[in-house]
């Protein structure tokens, strides 16, 4: 059997090591199409500054060691033009055919770049491959490079601001179109990275693309005027689907390559995975692009079981993702906010402000856990941005999705516990805790904009007076819970009340007061005053960022 693999990154690399592990007659092909393969794509912002010193490092693996080990074949600058289906040959550089009895598909995918003035200075580069990184590391040692811009708040985009500020005396901006930074997350979560950047002294410009470089000035769209450097894109990439429509393969909805569960393309010869593939979103069932190198390596397997005839299936696409932010942590899992908006999804959601360890422990750290989920309790996605333990919980919440587990059976997670590790209610048990409350209702949540745009609102402070009086937010009152069961009759019930503590236990603990009184418009800042300010910190730095650019 003579099996044939178009790409070596990922997914072409497991295809080939567990198609080898399953067959040791097959003959097995990799055409990589660059001079790389197996090339840890996910460390080259980190390679750009020199934390990860050696470039012998970024080489996962080598054709040398995949023919002395795995008897695999592999041909560098191997590009392949053309794909006959019917004779089911490739093409490779526009004149060798090589023969297949099974065609894998792992192209990948390009860096989009859009297309601007100025775009081609040769001091503007992408991040996709070693050589990439290689290009950056040499202009910046040899060139007197004191401003750097990023363009894109994506993962890449965020890894590259952090490692270049890192170099000394570069000065760095980051350079956002959308309204704030980390697709992936909603605009809460994206707030702790975004004060973690500007705290690093990144400068961040939201809501603003670039229109134009002019040598070594960036011009966005308000028309203001960015000095730089050296410009890295971090636009996102596109599927590399050039191939597979030439042959005739069907395309997905949104734009990769069409494969069934099995990763089987239109073609029953033919095999595809990796960025370049449509998969379906586990939440949602719709088509979905995630180019991440998890899901990319899963599916490499996959395809070799299949081609060696064990039924295998790929189970859809969570996204789960975490990104480093200097000392911060992002992580996420599932859908998003404006995902479930999009697809008309009905949600709820929840935040809670957290530990990472117990509190009693020294060092604890506060993480914010945000949990959307359903009426019926399904569980549609986490985000958490944190110091310490972020990721171990989002890939809790990420299992549990897999098991079709409901936020109510988070309570019952049976979690690792040791005061320099957790709480013996683990912060995943805390938002289960959370969720069920508010589909049971016993607690209404309130959030940032309920105060920012609802100024008829009665917030009121359940802290003590000492806790009150050293901060609170504009307009609230003090009103303590044991007041409140003597002098709940004298609120108003005709106006929405929000009650505010440090992270919303305590004002869960007032709103059961008040509504088993009667009162119906009670509500608990989800998160507390800690959320509160941490967002409006955010919001205020943005706001002086708008008006310095002015």
């Amino acid at each position: 059997m003579k099996a044939v693999i178009i790409g070596g990154g990922a997914c072409g690399a497991s295809a080939a090591a567990r198609l080898r592990r399953l067959d040791d007659c097959a003959q097995i092909t990799i055409l990589e199409k660059t001079n790389e393969i197996s090339i840890a794509n996910c460390g080259l912002p980190y390679y750009c500054s020199g934390i990860i010193e050696s470039e012998s490092t970024m080489h996962v693996s080598s054709p040398e060691k995949f023919k002395n080990l795995l008897n695999v074949d592999i041909k560098l600058g191997a590009e392949v033009t053309e794909i006959n289906r019917k004779d089911k040959t490739v093409t490779v550089n526009g004149h060798e055919k090589i023969s297949y009895d099974k065609l894998v598909l792992a192209p990948g995918a390009y860096p989009f770049v859009p297309d601007i003035e100025g775009i081609k200075n040769p001091n503007i580069f992408t991040v996709r491959m070693l050589s990439d990184a290689e290009k950056i590391k040499h202009c910046i040692k040899n060139t007197c490079v004191k401003n750097a811009i990023i363009i894109g708040g994506g993962f890449i985009g965020i890894e590259m601001a952090e490692n270049l500020s890192e170099i000394k005396e570069i000065n760095t901006t980051l350079i956002e179109a959308s309204s704030h930074i980390l697709p992936p997350v909603d605009e809460e979560t994206a707030a702790f990275a975004q004060n973690e950047l500007r705290k690093h002294g990144v400068r961040l410009i939201l809501n603003n693309g670039v229109k134009a470089f002019k040598n070594d000035r960036a011009v966005l769209s308000s028309g203001l005027e960015i000095p730089f450097d050296i410009a890295i894109l971090c636009t996102g990439v596109k599927p590399d689907t050039k191939l597979a429509k030439s042959c005739g393969l069907e395309i997905g909805k949104s734009g990769g390559i069409k494969v069934n569960e099995h990763l089987l393309t239109s073609d029953e010869n033919i095999y595809a995975g990796g960025d370049s593939i449509e998969t379906e979103n586990f939440v949602l069932k719709t088509g979905a692009l995630v180019p991440l190198a998890g899901p990319a390596n899963r599916q490499g397997r996959i395809i070799a079981d299949n081609i060696a005839g064990i039924s295998s299936v790929y189970k859809k696409t969570l996204g789960s993702a975490v990104v480093k932010v200097f000392d911060l942590t992002v992580a996420c899992t599932g859908c998003n906010e404006a995902q479930l908006k999009k697809e008309g999804v009905d949600y709820l959601k929840t935040f809670t402000m957290g530990f990472s360890h117990a509190n009693y422990y020294p060092a604890a750290t506060r993480t914010m856990h945000k949990l959307l989920f359903d009426k019926s309790g399904n569980i549609l996605g986490m985000q958490s941005a944190g110091y310490e333990n972020v990721e171990k919980r989002v890939d809790v919440v990420a299992a549990a999705m897999r098991s079709g587990a409901k936020v109510s059976d988070l309570i019952d997670m049976e979690l690792c516990y040791a005061p320099p590790y957790s709480s013996a209610k683990d912060p995943v048990n805390i938002l289960g805790m959370h969720a069920d409350n508010i589909l049971r209702g016993l607690v209404k949540p309130a959030f940032f904009n309920d105060i920012q745009n609802n100024k008829n609102a009665l917030l009121i402070d359940v802290r003590s007076e000492q806790e009150f009086s050293a901060s609170t937010i504009d307009g609230a009152v003090n009103i303590q819970p044991a007041q409140l069961r003597e002098h709940y009759k004298t609120l108003p019930v005709d106006r929405k009340i929000i009650l505010i503590c440090n992270t919303g236990f305590q004002t869960y603990v007032a709103s059961r007061i008040l509504l088993q009184n009667g009162l119906k418009e009670v509500y608990s800042l989800a998160g507390g005053q800690i959320l509160y300010n941490e967002l409006l910190k955010n919001k205020l730095d943005e706001n002086a960022e708008k008006t310095a650019a002015v």
